[in-house]
């Protein structure tokens, strides 16, 4: 199939002799502006395993959820968010989400795994002592907004603040002369230098865990967590402090202070891994998403798209890209 537009990725060999990878045309819609369609984590993964031809007239799309963009296709759309929104299997075909789900149609990847180099989340139980030694700073608190939608853990930077200044280095509550430049670079230079790190959820909903928590560990502070109640089957429980493990907010800041005050403590604390030895983390199973995407790219569907129905005719239908 000819595709305009083409930007062709990877190759391999074996024993010097060139294998032909099976090719897929590919594009993505409804992302953010910052994303890339060509360098971004689908397209890296997708590279060493699949000639991906990204296309502007795709038998396969990755959309999201900032646009309507994939409602153009009548090609196989696979959804995926980084928010906490289920997928509704009745628009797309496949799904990529934070849900636990035995749907078929459905793979597991909290938006963290996107972001996220496995090897960023390596330690070792000599490092800290180092680490404990770069400390210099308390808490560290990093949010957008604050209203009543997140009072949870806005109530908790009060109380914990209680106890010592909690640095606010966000828009929301911000308490340092501003909040820190944008980047990811920029925010775990920042967190590197503080002890703890605030992480707490938008909500706790089964199975999403964002970035908050994986940047605390990336930046090698303790993370006081609270969200996902599934959080210790892909990360080691005794490696960070989660709310849902006391008995209330007063209790785990009891804790927080304890390991302020005993240097030995936090350094036992800091030295665990992140992900214990042997654990489930979608992080780390990289092999299970490109079988997830053979059986997709394998699957001869039908697409939910191109299907005919009296009663899904609306706007849409007249500027279809691929009918």
């Amino acid at each position: 199939r000819n595709c305009g537009a083409c930007a062709i990725f990877g190759h391999r060999t074996f024993a010097s002799n060139l294998v032909m990878k099976k090719v897929v045309n590919i594009d993505f819609c409804d992302f953010p502006a910052s994303f890339s369609k060509t360098d971004n984590y689908f397209m890296r993964v997708l590279g060493k395993h699949f000639t991906s031809n990204l296309c502007d007239k795709p038998d396969f799309i990755i959309y999201s959820n900032y646009g309507h963009i994939h409602r153009l296709h009548n090609c196989v759309k696979i959804y995926y968010t980084e928010e906490c929104w289920s997928p509704n299997f009745s628009k797309c075909d496949y799904a990529l989400s934070f849900d636990y789900t035995d749907n078929e149609r459905h793979y597991r990847l909290p938006n963290y795994v996107g972001m996220t180099e496995p090897s960023s989340l390596s330690k070792h139980a000599e490092d800290a002592h180092k680490i404990l030694r770069e400390k210099t700073k308390f808490c560290a608190f990093m949010v957008g907004y604050a209203d009543s939608s997140v009072k949870k853990r806005t109530d908790f930077f009060y109380k914990l603040s209680k106890y010592k200044k909690v640095d606010s280095a966000g828009r929301g509550l911000n308490n340092i002369g501003g909040p820190i430049p944008w980047g990811y670079d920029k925010k775990i230079e920042f967190l590197k230098s503080y002890k703890f790190h605030i992480c707490f959820e938008n909500n706790a909903k089964l199975g999403y865990t964002s970035e908050k928590l994986v940047n605390a560990m990336q930046a090698q502070t303790i993370p006081l967590y609270w969200g996902d109640p599934l959080v210790n089957k892909n990360f080691n429980p005794d490696s960070f402090l989660n709310l849902a493990d006391f008995k209330s907010e007063e209790e785990l800041i009891e804790k927080v202070i304890e390991l302020d005050t005993d240097h030995g403590k936090y350094i036992d604390m800091m030295s665990k891994p992140w992900i214990a030895a042997g654990q489930s983390n979608p992080l780390l199973e990289e092999d299970k998403l490109v079988e997830f995407f053979e059986r997709i790219f394998d699957n001869k569907l039908h697409p939910l798209a191109s299907q005919k129905s009296l009663f899904k005719f609306n706007r849409w239908q007249l500027v279809k890209r691929n009918k």
